[in-house]
This record gives structure tokens, sequence and C-alpha cells, in this order.
């Protein structure tokens, strides 16, 4: 899980860079160099105990479901089924396709699970927290489908492959010129600095809990003056920027996606196997889940193996090796 949020921070930090840099039409050093800064400068504030206000929160929301809405709307009032497939070749279209494209996308569903990390905190978290988080990912899944058609009939599907990083800019500057392409960009930085702040903020305080239980190097543990794990902080925003700086969009998401679909394959496994909740929901988790890895795993095979070995690896580590990581690290000043 940890490995999944660290990916899905250079993520957020790439994309962040890649926005920043087309609408400044800087696309060489400067798009990494802006991810690398993004997150230093989450880390700065996480390091102090700078933490999210709700009320601030609450007006981003609203701010990017407001331009993604317009956004979408316009460009649905064009509509027009050819530019769904403009330029592209298509010929895998169907069910397995989709399979394959919704694996290679998981990632998009990430931080639903965070809210679960709250269940204490939450008033009657039995009612409260399953009619949130299935809402929530109604909504979510709503959006993308809108945002999708509504792009594709602005700028086209080619221009979306084409522009894969930055394709809502594209769309909001085709829809309303220089306004757009600014409004679109702010939100796009409202959003990843946003999802930056939050998950390293909770990714620090998940590898805190674990190294308590001595999961982890007891440096993951270790706490500032301010009750903050430094450390944890330090070390997670680090390898975020690191991989931020030399990745590209489409390995960091697919490895995000496959670290998640592993780990979601394992949690309903498990629920399935000790009867927590519903069997049919926890198996069909499992099943699903277990297909989407499968599904992804083959993708990246013809794909990006060098993206597949990484992780592969990560998780073997991970997994296997915990044991004799950990006697290791008992016995070091580490």
């Amino acid at each position: 899980m940890i490995i999944g949020y660290v990916l899905t921070n250079a993520v957020y930090a790439f994309t962040f860079g890649q926005y920043l840099g087309n609408l400044l039409d800087l696309n060489s050093w400067f798009p990494r160099a802006s991810a690398v800064a993004i997150i230093a400068l989450f880390i700065a504030l996480n390091l102090k105990g700078v933490a999210e206000a709700s009320g601030v929160e609450i007006f981003l929301v609203w701010f990017k479901l407001v331009v993604l809405a317009g956004l979408s709307a316009w460009g649905l009032s064009y509509w027009d089924i050819p530019m769904l497939s403009q330029g592209v070749s298509v010929p895998d279209a169907g069910l397995a396709a989709a399979l394959f494209g919704a694996a290679a996308v998981f990632m998009a569903y990430e931080g639903f699970q965070l809210l679960t990390y709250d269940y204490n905190d939450i008033e009657a978290p039995k009612k409260t927290l399953p009619r949130a988080v299935l809402s929530a990912i109604i909504t979510v899944i709503l959006v993308y489908i809108l945002v999708t058609l509504g792009t594709a009939m602005l700028i086209g599907a080619d221009e979306i492959v084409k522009h894969e990083e930055v394709a809502l800019a594209i769309a909001g500057e085709k829809a309303f010129g220089i306004t757009g392409l600014v409004v679109v960009t702010i939100a796009a930085a409202f959003s990843t600095g946003s999802a930056i702040n939050a998950t390293l903020f909770a990714t620090a305080r998940l590898a805190h809990k674990v190294a308590e239980a001595h999961e982890l190097p007891a440096a993951f543990s270790h706490t500032n003056s301010e009750g903050i794990p430094d450390r944890a902080v330090i070390w997670l925003g680090s390898i975020a920027a690191l991989l931020a700086a030399i990745g590209n969009l489409t390995s960091l998401v697919e490895a995000a996606s496959l670290a998640f679909l592993f780990t979601f394959t394992v949690v309903c496994g498990l629920a399935f196997k000790q009867k927590a909740g519903s069997r049919w929901i926890t198996g069909f988790g499992a099943l699903s889940a277990s297909a989407a890895s499968i599904a992804l795993i083959v993708q990246l095979t013809q794909t990006d193996l060098s993206a597949l070995l990484f992780l592969t690896a990560l998780i073997a580590v991970s997994v296997f090796g915990r044991p004799a990581i950990l006697r290791y690290l008992k016995n070091s000043r580490f």
C-alpha cells in the first residue's frame, strides 16, 4: 500500500509539472523541476504540522468540480460520436479492452480507502462510512465519464492521446481560449497539490504506525517536536520526487494501479476467508481485482516490461524479504 501511495504521489507531481510547463510554454526541464519543487514544498509544510483546513479543502473540491462540469457540459454540447475515435485505431474495442483500460487507470480510484484510517474519528462510522465511500465512488465514476466524453468532443481522441499529460488544458483552451487554459491549469494545480499534501500526510502516518509495529525500520517511527513523523515524510516524499523526475506518466500510473490492485486482491481475499462483511461482495472484489491484475500484468509484459519488473521486485522484497530485512535493520544503526 505504501509503495502504491509513493507511486501515486509521483503521478500527481509529474502531472502538476506538466500542466504548469504547458501554461508557461516551458516543456523541457521545467516540468520535472516543478514536480520536484511541489513535493519539496509539501514536505516542508508537513514537517511544520501545517494541515489543510476543512473549509479550504471543501472550496478546492467545489472549484474543481465546477470547472470540470463546465468543461464537460461545453464539450457535450458539441456531441459528435466520430470524435471518440478520431485519428486513432481501436481494433481491440470491446469488453477485453475495457478490462485492460480499467486496470491501467485503477490508480484513479486510490484515496477512498484513506477514509477508513479515520474510522474511530467518524460519527456513526458503520452507517456513515459505507454511504460516504460508495456515493463518492459513484460520483467520481460519473465525473470521469462526463469529463472524458466532453474532452473528446472538444479536441478528439487523437489529441487526447497526443497530449495525455495535459489533455484537459488543451480542451479548456479549445473551448474558452487563454482563459480556459488558465482556469483549467489552476484547477489542475489545486487538484494535484491537494492530493500530494493529503497523500503524503496519510502515508507518513501509516508508515509511522507500521514502524511502531516493527514492520518497517525504526527510523519511520521517529517524530519531531510537533509530533510529525518527520523521517517518514522526508523519505517517502523524496522517493516520490525522484520517481516524478525520472519516470513517465504511463509507467507511473500503471505501476501504481498494479500495486493497488495487488493490495486490494489480498485484502478482499482475507475478508472473504474470514467472513468479514458480505462474502459475495468480498469474493467478487477478490476475483475482479485478480482479473484486473492479470490483465494489467499481461499488458505490461507487452508494453512496459521494465515497470512490471521494477514493481514486482518491490512487492517481492516487501512480502518475502521482510523478515531478513528487519533482522538486518534491527542490528544496524538505521
